[in-house]
């Protein structure tokens, strides 16, 4: 199966890129063919060929504010509406959650499925849950 990690990041090394990173690692070791993509990177990569699309992102503040280029972006890369997906944040000491939902609300919104969502505070836990998840479901 195709999967799409993708991120939205301020910086290309370390946090939520860095997690990304480890999450296609887990996930390929189940077989599946996976691309990480960097948001910034990325403005004519179309997400419709992937059967499953995971978003990552980080908080921009303690209360849990995200990206405001997510919505535009997801609405901008093609048909998603149906798409399983996984929202993940890093775990931070205030706001994850509030974070995570604000991902999910943005993805669901666009018709993704979000199947599964995670905090995830170190890359080998983003090994682990992407070694663990259930794509093909």
């Amino acid at each position: 199966m195709r999967v799409a990690v993708v991120f939205f990041s301020r910086k290309r090394e370390g946090g939520v890129a860095e997690l990304a990173k480890a999450l296609a690692r887990g996930i390929e070791s189940q077989g599946h063919q996976v691309d990480v993509i960097d948001s910034r990177g990325s403005e004519d990569k179309k997400l419709t060929m992937y059967q499953y699309i995971a978003v990552g992102t980080e908080q921009l503040s303690f209360l849990g504010k995200i990206s405001e280029q997510i919505a535009p972006y997801l609405a901008n890369h093609g048909i998603l509406n149906g798409k399983k997906s996984f929202a993940f944040v890093p775990l931070k000491t205030f706001g994850a959650q509030r974070a995570l939902l604000s991902l999910m609300k943005s993805m669901e919104d666009e018709g993704m499925l979000v199947k599964n969502s995670y905090t995830m505070k170190t890359p080998e836990v983003a090994r682990e849950i992407g070694k663990k998840l259930h794509i093909a479901d």
